[in-house]
């Protein structure tokens, strides 16, 4: 199975040169360089409930602290902690790698 990115499976359109990143912008986690690679993932595409700021259902998702347990609810954080099972990253370790 192909890992893939959050905008991705969100299709959302908001990464460099999607239908919507003019109109909308870059979703920052199609811009987040300090999250390259994390399971798998370009840019933070795979680890995208770290990244403040990040746009859900067309609206920001604010911080990491006020979104986070709305993510952990998303069928895509689902689908990558179940691709990655034992490889999977804690957020707290992805967290000290933005700061």
């Amino acid at each position: 199975m192909k890992k893939i990115n959050c905008w991705e499976f969100k299709k959302c359109g908001r990464q460099p040169g999607g239908n919507q990143a003019h109109s909308l912008g870059a979703c920052p986690a199609t811009t987040e360089k300090k999250l390259h690679g994390v399971h798998g993932g370009s840019q933070a595409g795979r680890a995208c409930w770290i990244v403040g700021g990040t746009f859900c259902d067309d609206a920001e998702q604010g911080t990491f602290p006020k979104k986070y347990f709305s993510c952990v609810e998303c069928d895509f954080y689902k689908r990558v902690k179940e691709e990655e099972a034992s490889g999977f990253q804690p957020s707290a370790s992805l967290f000290m790698k933005l700061h």
